[in-house]
């Protein structure tokens, strides 16, 4: 099966009768709410259902985990998130993130595990048999750390992730699948919590990227939150009460917004109404009602349509192209249903998108249709994937330098030679990062690792060769070995906001003990 973990909706899909085919529940529904909650009596609700929770179960209900998977606590999204998330986020062990819900912690990718069996169980439902063999797609922007844990998140949910594969780059092959196509694609994909953009050359069955760009801090979730915040302000102004501080109207306020966004897609103005939005002391109920029009949401939200632009120019040089070379723009991602979307991206790349793929559908039946070729040896699709980030080393004085760079074809392995800095030396103690920065601190640090075991001798004798390698899920792996015994000596990467193989099969142990029902 092909899953496409989402950070608002996930959706599962696989390949019947040679046609990528989207399952739906037992009720019909095709896309599920990336969203878990945690119910008084032990049980766990998880989808559609448990994103009801949100209002009358905040602190205990989980959503937007995708946000957090593989981040550290100390990070920009991660602070971010604390700010408006009504769940408790605490610190974990080497600076990673917790949810804590009632006295029991949960990493971010235990709780997508549980989104995960859920589409694995819709599956089996389906088919009446165990299927346990899945592609799962992250952002094509996502970093080693995040690749790991949605690989983590795999393991727990007792699937076998047969490879991580890129969102935009799942959509390409839904697009492309046994057209025969020779084109330049560029897939624009806004989902909930993240924007890519990839471009790719199409041909015959050969699927090529060229480059690929990102932001994964900017999606649906932030045009909902400007809609909230004008909402509060105008119930402000009306009665003096900033909703803000109460997280229970908060999150009527996030609902009422995120209706307000998917009904401007297909209306010019939308009626807003929230019953008992708040209580005052002598406890008389307010209910709040307001319209808002297209034009005024346009302008609210422009600045955040543009932040996309910055990163299609960025993906153009890279690929050193300009936007009219493209012959094809496919949208991936509901928040592309938007009008002012659409006409942006009209003007941007001066062609009119595609709209025929659900843009909700189309990277689960991609990431099926790539389970499948890997599956069958009669397939003959290829798929050839790039590294979004730039692999680095660090340097002394807080310098870091390029080992492998950002938008090369993986897999991919380089192997660089160090020889000791100091007399007697017993380890050498090595640094890698990821990201565009010549300065270690502006990139997010894969992990440290430490190589001992090699003979003892004046600085400069002995030499060590490192592999660097990037495999196709586009997680990093690094090796050395000591050039004059040729001992693969002892080497261990910490990756450092990572579960352990043990909090993996305390997780995986857990997981199986819960009480999970989608209704």
């Amino acid at each position: 099966m092909g899953i496409d973990l989402g950070t608002s909706y996930s959706c599962v899909a696989i390949i019947e009768d040679g046609v990528p085919t989207v399952i739906p529940n037992e009720w019909g529904e095709r896309t599920h709410a990336s969203v878990v909650s945690f119910m008084d009596d032990g049980r766990v609700l998880v989808g559609n259902d448990a994103k009801k929770q949100i209002i009358t179960n905040p602190e205990n209900t989980v959503y937007s985990a995708k946000r957090l998977v593989g981040r550290f606590f100390f990070s920009e999204e991660v602070r971010k998130a604390r700010s408006v998330v009504p769940y408790n986020l605490v610190e974990g062990p080497n600076n990673s993130v917790r949810i804590q819900i009632r006295n029991q912690l949960y990493s971010p990718p235990e709780v997508s595990a549980i989104v995960l069996k859920e589409m694995r169980q819709i599956v089996e439902n389906h088919t009446g048999a165990t299927v346990t063999k899945a592609v799962i797609t992250v952002p094509a922007y996502f970093n080693d750390n995040q690749r790991q844990a949605t690989k983590d998140a795999g393991k727990i949910a007792g699937l076998d992730v047969l490879r991580i594969i890129n969102e935009p780059t799942a959509a390409a092959l839904t697009y492309g699948f046994g057209q025969g196509y020779h084109q330049r694609v560029a897939l624009y994909d806004l989902g909930g919590g993240t924007f890519d953009i990839s471009i790719l050359d199409i041909g015959d069955d050969v699927f090529e990227v060229i480059s690929t760009a990102g932001d994964t801090y900017l999606g649906g979730d932030d045009f909902d939150d400007r809609i909230m915040h004008w909402l509060a302000d105008s119930f402000q102004q009306q009665q003096n009460v900033d909703l803000r501080q109460d997280k229970y109207a908060l999150q009527k306020l996030k609902e009422a917004a995120e209706k307000a966004k998917i009904g401007l897609s297909e209306h010019e103005v939308v009626q807003i109404h929230i019953p008992l939005i708040y209580t005052d002391e002598a406890g008389y109920s307010l209910d709040f009602s307001t319209t808002l029009s297209r034009a005024e949401f346009n302008q609210m939200v422009m600045d955040l349509v543009q932040r996309t632009f910055k990163v299609c120019d960025e993906a153009l040089q890279s690929a050193r192209i300009t936007a009219s070379d493209i012959d094809c723009v496919i949208l991936v991602g509901g928040p592309t249903r938007l009008p002012i979307l659409r006409s942006s991206v009209r003007h941007y790349f001066q062609k009119q998108p595609l709209t025929d793929v659900d843009p909700d559908e189309v990277v689960a039946m991609g990431a099926a249709i790539q389970a499948h070729a890997l599956l069958d040896s009669q397939q003959s699709t290829f798929l050839l994937d790039v590294t979004p980030l730039t692999l680095r080393l660090g340097t002394v004085g807080g310098y870091t330098e390029r080992i492998i760079e950002k938008n090369t074809p993986i897999p991919i392995d380089r192997t660089r030679s160090f020889t000791t800095a100091s007399d007697h030396q017993e380890r050498v103690k090595i640094r890698i990062y990821q990201g565009e920065s010549n300065m270690a601190d502006d990139n997010v640090l894969l992990g440290e690792f430490e190589f001992s075991g090699f003979r003892v001798a004046p600085r400069g004798e002995v030499t060590i060769e490192v592999t660097f390698e990037i495999d196709t899920d586009g997680i990093v792996n690094v090796s050395a070995r000591d050039v004059e015994t040729g001992a693969q000596a002892s080497t261990t990467i910490n990756l450092s906001s990572g579960l352990s193989d043990y909090e993996v099969a305390e997780a995986m142990a857990r997981n199986d003990e819960l009480m999970v029902s989608n209704r």
